[in-house]
């Protein structure tokens, strides 16, 4: 049907997020006790709308759609998404949806705003194999360092009503904070390798295309975040700090990204159009 474009699978998309960040409300108040199934689920559902959506930008483009900023948001919350529903399918780590869920409903609602979505006119410079690729590991890196930014704001959690001796802490269904630590920094671990090749494959197409890059905006920008999550790597596995300052580390790196995502992103001649 003519009716249904890739932005009205999108906005089905994000109306099953909003309903899971409904559900996840009663979660959080019942301490996690109860089993989190239903929210993986609807989850799920909104993630095959949203993969619907990307599909028909994607096919319409005839390449990878991340060329404004609808469909660079539309493709970042699709990487957070994806790692969360593969590691979600071991039961332990389900609860992570309840925390993912307003965020993606956020991110969602954002990315709806016409203006994020101005008409196709140009061929963006910045297309094919290889580019594309490059773009699929970088979003899958923050989907990566998005989950273990949930984990450690949980860690967090588990870190303060256990300080206080909360009774929410002793009763939910949640993982002991040594458990929520250890997946943090495999998740930052991993992030930090998708990120690494897909920079490294980003280079070499830019380097083939004859474009200048090494000033671009966004460019400096990853540089940065790579440096970040390397500094935090080398201070957890090399020297020790872990913890509550880790935590932080993994939460604030990762608030920075969303942050300045956007901004970066509109500013760069060769990932805007």
């Amino acid at each position: 049907m003519a009716w249904f474009t890739d932005r009205h699978f999108f906005l089905l998309a994000v109306f099953l997020y909003g309903i899971s960040t409904v559900y996840s409300i009663f979660l959080w108040r019942s301490g996690f006790r109860r089993d989190d199934r239903i929210n993986y689920l609807i989850l799920l559902a909104g993630y095959v709308l949203h993969v619907t959506a990307m599909s028909l930008r994607g096919f319409s483009l005839q390449h990878c759609p991340v060329n404004n900023l609808f469909e660079a948001t539309m493709f970042f919350s699709w990487a957070i998404l994806t790692a969360y529903l593969v590691i979600g399918l071991m039961a332990r780590l389900r609860f992570l949806g309840a925390f993912l869920s307003p965020g993606m409903f956020c991110i969602g609602i954002f990315a709806l705003m016409p203006s994020l979505d101005p008409p196709h006119g140009l061929k963006p410079e910045f297309t094919g194999v290889w580019p594309s690729l490059h773009a699929a590991l970088i979003l899958q890196a923050y989907g990566a360092f998005g989950l273990g930014s949930v984990a450690a704001a949980m860690f967090l959690t588990q870190e303060h009503d256990l300080k206080f001796h909360k009774l929410r802490a002793i009763i939910s269904l949640l993982p002991p904070i040594q458990r929520l630590e250890k997946i943090a920094t495999r998740l930052v671990t991993n992030g930090f390798v998708l990120l690494t090749v897909g920079l490294i494959l980003g280079a070499v197409a830019l380097q083939h295309s004859g474009k200048k890059y090494t000033t671009d905006i966004k460019v400096i920008w990853s540089l940065l975040v790579w440096a970040a999550y390397l500094a935090l790597i080398i201070l957890h596995r090399r020297f020790g700090i872990g913890g509550r300052r880790f935590a932080w580390g993994v939460v604030g790196v990762f608030l920075f990204v969303l942050l300045t995502f956007w901004g970066t992103n509109l500013l760069s001649p060769i990932h805007h159009q």
